[in-house]
C-alpha cells in the first residue's frame, strides 16, 4: 500500500506504507507518520498516477509528456 501526501512546499509525494521518512525534491525530509494522508492506493503505478492527477488539480494542466513527444 502507498500513501499520498503533500510537502510544505506544495509538491504531492507518495511513500510506501511503513516508511518512516521521505525526502522531497525541495530538500526537506518529511516524517510520513505526521503528514496528512490524502489517498491510499495499492500499487506504485496507481500512486504515480494519483500524484500526477493531484498535481494537475493544484497547478493546472501540467501535461505530463514524454520527451520524445515534444
Amino acid at each position: 500500500m502507498y500513501l499520498i501526501f503533500r510537502c510544505d512546499c506544495g509538491r504531492v509525494l507518495y511513500a510506501k506504507k511503513g516508511v518512516a521518512t521521505r525526502k522531497c525534491v525541495c530538500g526537506k525530509t518529511l516524517k510520513v507518520k505526521s503528514r496528512r494522508i490524502f489517498k491510499k492506493v495499492a500499487t506504485r503505478e496507481e500512486a504515480s498516477l494519483a500524484v500526477q492527477q493531484m498535481q494537475d488539480e493544484i497547478y493546472g494542466n501540467t501535461d505530463f509528456q514524454r520527451a520524445s513527444d515534444l
